[in-house]
């Protein structure tokens, strides 16, 4: 009895098995979406992609994520985080073999849009199982967690992907991940307690629904949308797909070299999600920190349209962008502060849903602008389509913060008493 006690796990020790599963497997989620920009090239070249066909590869990932965003929810609520988590894992898992097996551009595509099905509750059910299974007073610092430690899949789709894809090829790659996956999701079924009961008290779908078109009426709520449908989007189209190959067409950086100076923009990212995240408290404002950040972005955008850099200071300018554009902590709170504690789930989920489906449009947009530009005398992307491509981004951003200025600023500091 005595010896059984000493090798039983401790809650804590429970905790953190709990914890590490869940952001792993999310980790996944980011390693897929932010997957293509470093082998773009090789995409197009094996399989003859035009621009705007890898445009609407990578966006697939985001439509899919994004559509099923409000009915995942509802799930989520009436059938339990574990149950349906598990479900979509093996849809991701089907989706990252077929894109490792795709011999065509349409089934590539296919395979993109079941992962980002798939990758769907990779994030919100996390969220469900730490409110049910941690106090509330935990909930901030474990969102942190899940959204920090799950860019390390952000950090593997840089560099480490170029090395695996120069190692063993991209489908190879792309086995490997699934199988991680497999790996990972039979560890949530022993790391993660069974789903409780949710019979009782539970609401109709058209109950559902309601809420979440009372949730679109808040005040100031298109003001923050937009900007969440502008402001991941920037990022995930540079270094998530364009970054890559604007590197090899108009600076002739290989896939080591491109790999490299991506790693440097997605680590840039992270970096700065922990610095802005403790700015609103210095600012005691949501929107002056996004303001200041998304200037920022916007100006660092339009240095590359009109001034021409260097591959040294390319790769500074992924630092400054990573760092400019990841005030995407303080952008989060603003959003959930607009809602009423009874909308918080729906409203939340409406913000992801233009988080992801801003990165669907602007994917697919961008794709279609660098194919109208042409290609150059060696066929490769022309200078001109990407310069539009950045020109676009920076301006949607930049509308984005017009509409922005004028949004209800309810952060804590502006009604915490006086002393």
């Amino acid at each position: 009895m005595d010896s059984a006690a000493k090798v039983a796990p401790t809650r804590s020790e429970t905790a953190v098995f709990l914890i590490a599963s869940l952001v792993a497997i999310y980790a996944v989620s980011q390693f897929l979406r932010n997957s293509i920009g470093v082998i773009a090239n090789d995409l197009a070249r094996e399989l003859s992609l035009s621009a705007t066909q890898t445009g609407f590869l990578s966006s697939a990932f985001f439509f899919t994520f994004a559509a099923v965003q409000i009915p995942i929810g509802i799930l989520i609520d009436r059938y339990g985080p574990k149950r349906v988590m598990l479900t979509t894992a093996v849809i991701a898992v089907i989706g990252t073999v077929l894109f490792a097996l795709a011999p065509s551009a349409s089934l590539l595509i296919a395979a993109r849009a079941l992962m980002g099905l798939g990758c769907s509750t990779f994030f919100m059910a996390p969220l469900v199982i730490y409110a049910r299974r941690f106090p509330p007073q935990r909930f901030a610092s474990l969102t942190s967690i899940q959204m920090g430690g799950a860019n390390l899949g952000t950090l593997a789709a840089t560099a480490p992907l170029a090395a695996s894809a120069a190692a063993i090829g991209w489908r190879g790659s792309f086995l490997v991940v699934a199988a991680i996956t497999v790996i990972l999701a039979l560890v949530i079924v022993f790391a993660v307690p069974k789903d409780a009961d949710t019979t009782k008290g539970r609401e109709s779908w058209a109950e559902a629904f309601r809420g979440v078109a009372a949730a679109v009426k808040v005040p100031s709520f298109r003001s923050v949308f937009f900007m969440h449908l502008t402001t991941y989007s920037c990022f995930v189209s540079i270094v998530g797909l364009w970054g890559g190959p604007w590197l090899t067409d108009v600076h002739g950086a290989d896939l080591p070299t491109r790999g490299r100076i991506l790693l440097l923009g997605a680590g840039a990212q992270i970096c700065g999600m922990l610095l802005w995240g403790a700015m609103d408290r210095f600012w005691g404002s949501y929107r002056r920190p996004v303001f200041l950040g998304g200037a920022t972005a916007v100006l660092m955008m339009g240095i590359l349209v009109f001034v021409p850099l260097d591959l040294t200071l390319v790769s500074v300018w992924f630092v400054l962008f990573g760092l400019s554009v990841s005030y995407t902590p303080i952008l989060t709170s603003h959003g959930k502060s607009l809602f009423p504690s009874h909308l918080t789930g729906r409203g939340i989920t409406l913000m992801n849903i233009g988080t992801m489906g801003g990165a669907f449009l602007s994917q697919s947009i961008t794709g279609v602008l660098i194919d109208l530009m042409g290609r150059s005398e060696t066929d490769a992307y022309s200078p001109e389509g990407y310069r539009l491509v950045f020109a676009a981004l920076g301006s949607w951003l930049l509308l984005s913060l017009v509409f922005y200025f004028k949004a209800i600023d309810p952060h804590p500091s502006r009604y915490a008493p006086k002393a």
